[in-house]
């Protein structure tokens, strides 16, 4: 009897462990904050405008409101719980992250900072923040866009991170801003393939090493899920019925044709912003995982306003045209939820 009882005691703890272990659900979020400045002026950078006497004559209101704005986006998406992890983009400096995690509603999840400074002409960087009783980081390392000549593009490099969720599972990010659009898409597509091939090598290392790696790769990527850098040179895939663990499954693919995205220009949305993760986050069995539909666009009302001139409505963003608007960015955020088993 007494054996019994304590067998019986033991499943019980057993089981009740399994079902706060299933409980458990997480989120990771990106984010292009679009243009989140200091006030100072960057001799080696191009950064005027963004200063007191530039065009858009930036102050220390207007970055406080900015640095506001970005906390309550990126609270407003999280719903009960903030993000595990915050993957962002368009950044000056760690300057403006410390005062993002440090003196605003983000404050209270104690977020910690991966950042170095890039190659980018306007000097805007990739970072991510992480909560410290949430993910441990194991490494990180920034990947510049070599070229040919052996010469480094001046542009945003990928940041990848290794670290373990809650103790629980180890996960494989990368945190992307692709070279823009902004000199033309065909005169800019080549930049694009290139980023998209140096992160495809990477990612080729991890499962060359470990097929099982649970990869999540979250990004602007200034193309869309169907463009040739996603498709073809990332070589992700739109999920189907079989799943492997070496192939990237795009999650963004279920956006298209919604009549959403997570960016406009004129009057088509545009789906720049999206989660990519490996087979093996879908297929786990245990350990982290995560479905098709937990990754979703964040398009709350507060972050939108009416588009008069094309119909609709628009991302509510800090400037229209040299207008100083108080909204937020030209950019929707992005989340993923993941799961235990």
């Amino acid at each position: 009897m007494k054996t019994s009882f304590s067998f019986i005691i033991l499943l019980f703890l057993f089981l009740n462990t399994r079902a706060q272990k299933n409980d458990l659900e997480y989120s990771v979020l990106f984010y292009n904050v679009e243009n989140l400045f200091d006030v100072e002026n960057d001799s080696l950078t191009n950064d005027d405008e963004f200063t007191f006497e530039g065009e858009r004559h930036w102050n220390y209101k207007k970055l406080s409101n900015k640095l506001q704005n970005t906390a309550k986006a990126i609270v407003g998406s999280s719903g009960w719980e903030l993000p595990v992890l915050i993957g962002l983009c368009e950044i000056e400096n760690r300057y403006v992250l410390e005062k993002l995690v440090n003196e605003t509603s983000l404050t209270p999840a104690d977020y910690k900072i991966i950042h170095k400074e890039s190659p980018d002409s306007r000097g805007i960087d990739v970072a991510l923040l992480y909560q410290s009783d949430l993910f441990y980081p194991l490494k990180y390392e920034y990947y510049p866009f070599v070229q040919n000549n052996n010469k480094i593009l001046n542009t945003r490099e990928i940041l990848y991170v290794e670290g373990v969720v809650d103790g629980i599972d180890t996960l494989h990010v990368f945190v992307n801003h692709w070279p823009s659009r902004y000199s033309g898409v065909m005169e800019t597509r080549d930049l694009r393939n290139e980023a998209a091939q140096l992160l495809r090598s990477k990612i080729d290392l991890l499962l060359n090493e470990n097929i099982n790696s649970k990869v999540i790769i979250l990004g602007d990527f200034n193309d869309q899920p169907n463009d040739e850098s996603i498709r073809k040179y990332l070589n992700s895939e739109f999920l189907d019925n079989k799943v492997l663990n070496t192939q990237l499954y795009n999650l963004s693919g279920e956006w298209i044709g919604n009549n959403t995205g997570t960016l406009k220009y004129q009057s088509q949305w545009f789906i720049f912003d999206q989660i990519i993760v490996s087979g093996a986050l879908l297929t786990s069995a245990t350990g982290l995982y995560t479905e098709t539909s937990w990754a979703e666009i964040c398009n709350l009302p507060f972050l939108l306003e009416t588009d008069a001139s094309n119909g609709g409505l628009k991302p509510k963003r800090t400037y229209n045209g040299y207008k100083y608007n108080g909204g937020f960015s030209d950019h929707l955020p992005v989340k993923l939820k993941l799961k235990v088993h």
